[in-house]
């Protein structure tokens, strides 16, 4: 996929959306806040595994200052054999374009699903700078490095074939997560990842989410940092490892978080996808139990 692909998809949001919001209310969702900083990553634009209602309607009611995109915002490796787009994702692209307009600064690294873009590190479209990472100082005063951390996956490293088997894998997981939740919203049934729950019960998913993490905070220690944020394994948490504050800011292809800083550097992560027609809509703060997505390489 060529920046002129990418490019495209900058100029297709205000069009589609006539210059104006359309965000997507499902069902009743929290007030809108300002943040100081928002983290998201892993949305796999161009999938249909992609939560872009949510995410759309969370960047129309959240505002902030820094807005980091923290790689696979994108899905290249799928857009590359199959083109597929929705109005909703056309309405993420539109809400992150509107972000930059009104100020708000955005900063793009990307990740292994939109590699395409890792060549044009330091360069800035659409008034979006992308950096391979980048150092993020919090309110009150703690330096994160932020990245994607592919860099640190060994599937991706060594086996990119197999992360591609993986990524198909993954995708019909999604699929099948979908039809499941399709039918517990007719009977007023809450949110439930099937691909979650099979996460949680294979122990060598389980053995490499914790072997990933602490890879990454070993490997940001020396850089003088007080933390790691990053994505990649779709898995949102909050841990101190060592000296390092490990922080991952989920996905939006299933469990729908992102990681935000309020104005005193206080981290939170929030699940959006909390909300359901069969459940309050709720903010569930960092270490509350949240859904998780399968590994997609």
């Amino acid at each position: 996929m060529a920046l002129s692909a990418w490019s495209t998809l900058w100029f297709l949001a205000p069009s589609a959306t006539g210059g104006k919001r359309a965000p997507y209310s499902p069902h009743p969702l929290p007030a809108a806040r300002q943040y100081r900083t928002v983290f998201v990553s892993d949305v796999h634009l161009g999938t249909r595994g992609c939560k872009a209602e949510l995410l759309a309607d969370f960047l129309a009611r959240n505002t902030c200052e820094t807005l980091y995109l923290v790689g696979d915002i994108i899905d290249g490796w799928q857009l590359k054999y199959r083109w597929y787009w929705t109005d909703a994702q056309t309405r993420v692209v539109a809400e992150i374009l509107r972000k930059v307009d009104e100020g708000t600064r955005v900063i793009y690294v990307p990740g292994n699903h939109d590699e395409f873009l890792r060549e044009y590190c330091g360069r800035n479209i659409a008034g979006i700078e992308i950096v391979a990472d980048a150092i993020h100082g919090t309110a009150d005063g703690r330096r994160l490095l932020v990245l994607h951390g592919d860099q640190f996956d060994g599937v991706i490293g060594y086996a990119k074939w197999l992360a591609h088997v993986g990524d198909w894998a993954y995708t019909l997981a999604l699929a099948l997560n979908d039809r499941l939740h399709d039918i517990r919203r007719r009977f007023g049934l809450p949110y439930w990842s099937l691909s979650a729950y099979l996460k949680r019960k294979v122990k060598n998913a389980v053995e490499y989410v914790s072997r990933f993490e602490e890879v990454v905070a070993k490997a940001a220690a020396p850089k003088g940092v007080d933390g790691v944020l990053c994505g990649h394994i779709h898995q949102a948490e909050m841990r101190r490892i060592g000296t390092i504050l490990y922080l991952n800011d989920g996905d939006w292809v299933e469990s729908c978080t992102a990681l935000v800083e309020d104005a005193g550097g206080h981290l939170e992560i929030l699940h959006w996808a909390s909300s359901t027609p069969a459940s309050d809509p709720a903010r569930v703060l960092a270490g509350a139990e949240g859904e998780a997505a399968l590994i997609p390489a």
